[in-house]
């Protein structure tokens, strides 16, 4: 299989209205980085929602010192293929680490459709990559297409959910967090792994999305081959790639070689963007030099090796790109961590 099962294993001025009976909880003042606080005060838990015909399902995590009334960032996790909401959330570092930051994190489920849990982006549903080629070699890739996906594919490298808009369900969730807690509009971010984690660059690229979050940081999960479009964002958007030196799934390719690209070589061959070429597209949208080679940057974590194009930045970069030496797998011990760090900082 694709990935293996272990893996599937504009500041707005708030007005706040608090009648005399209180059914409301009182929001920041006006200018407040804040949509609106949402007045159903949902705990952790499992929810669903409707969107698109489909009732959708999500995990929620409500950090311990959350206040109504008190804007707090907000997280979206994306699981990998054939993965569910508890991904992420199922993890203990992944919720402690997220109280002691005061984050709100909330994990949907994609759409299983015939096949496993998935997440469409760019070249996933039609097979075919930025320059009109396959996405895969199908002579040594099985056919993992969808039934949903029978009119849209090209090819039998097709190979996630055709049945839901997923950038547009992205921003529906959103909507639906900020409509049920008190969450700051202006610290929305994404992460997820693997397929989970190429989504997320589509929610950096596609203009629906773009405008919705304020970073992201996909964990081994690149783009397909030609994807290399920047962030669909006006002045940027922070990026954090983290990626697996010996992951023969998502391979990072080499560093500092724009014309790379990379192709899975456990149970098939899908080919993918480099980890250096997707992060000097990222890096250009905020004008950093990528003529000349990406620079060391030291981190909390001694784990990976981290390095960067936008030099001129202070402490974590807008743009990095850290690898380490493991293999298809979150290792959220140390990844989580630096993930919290760079949201954090952005």
């Amino acid at each position: 299989m694709l990935f293996s099962f272990a893996m599937k294993t504009s500041l707005t001025t708030t007005i706040c209205l608090a009648t005399v009976l209180a059914i409301l909880p009182q929001c920041g003042s006006a200018g407040d980085p804040v949509s609106g606080c949402g007045d159903k005060g949902i705990k952790s838990g499992i929810y669903t929602m409707e969107h698109g015909g489909l009732t959708r399902t999500y995990r929620v995590h409500v950090p311990t010192d959350y206040q109504a009334g008190t804007p707090a960032p907000l997280i979206a996790l994306f699981h990998g293929w054939g993965g569910d909401e508890n991904a992420f959330l199922g993890n203990q570092v992944v919720r402690q680490e997220a109280d002691q930051h005061g984050y709100i994190l909330v994990a949907p489920r994609g759409v299983p459709d015939n096949s496993f849990n998935s997440w469409s982006f760019s070249g996933s549903t039609t097979g075919i990559d930025g320059d009109s080629n396959a996405i895969c070699d199908d002579s040594l890739t099985p056919d993992y297409s969808y039934d949903s996906c029978a009119i849209t594919r090209k090819n039998t490298c097709s190979w996630t959910q055709c049945q839901a808009d997923d950038v547009d369900f992205a921003v529906a969730l959103v909507e639906e967090m900020k409509s049920r807690l008190c969450v700051d509009e202006n610290r929305v971010y994404a992460s997820g792994g693997s397929n989970g984690g190429m989504y997320t660059w589509e929610l950096g690229q596609n203009p629906k999305s773009a405008s919705v979050f304020r970073a992201i940081a996909p964990v081994i999960g690149l783009p397909h081959r030609g994807y290399l479009g920047g962030p669909a964002k006006d002045g940027g958007m922070p990026a954090l790639l983290i990626t697996g030196m010996l992951d023969n799934v998502v391979p990072p390719g080499n560093w500092d070689d724009p014309g790379s690209t990379t192709t899975s070589n456990d149970s098939d061959r899908f080919h993918y963007t480099g980890a250096t070429a997707i992060t000097q597209s990222w890096a250009n949208a905020f004008g950093c030099d990528t003529s000349r080679p990406a620079t060391p940057v030291e981190v909390a974590y001694q784990i990976p090796d981290c390095r960067t194009y936008c030099t001129a930045d202070t402490g974590l970069p807008r743009v990095l790109d850290c690898r380490a030496q493991m293999g298809h797998t979150y290792d959220l011990s140390w990844s989580w961590k630096l993930i919290m760090d760079f949201f954090d900082r952005h």
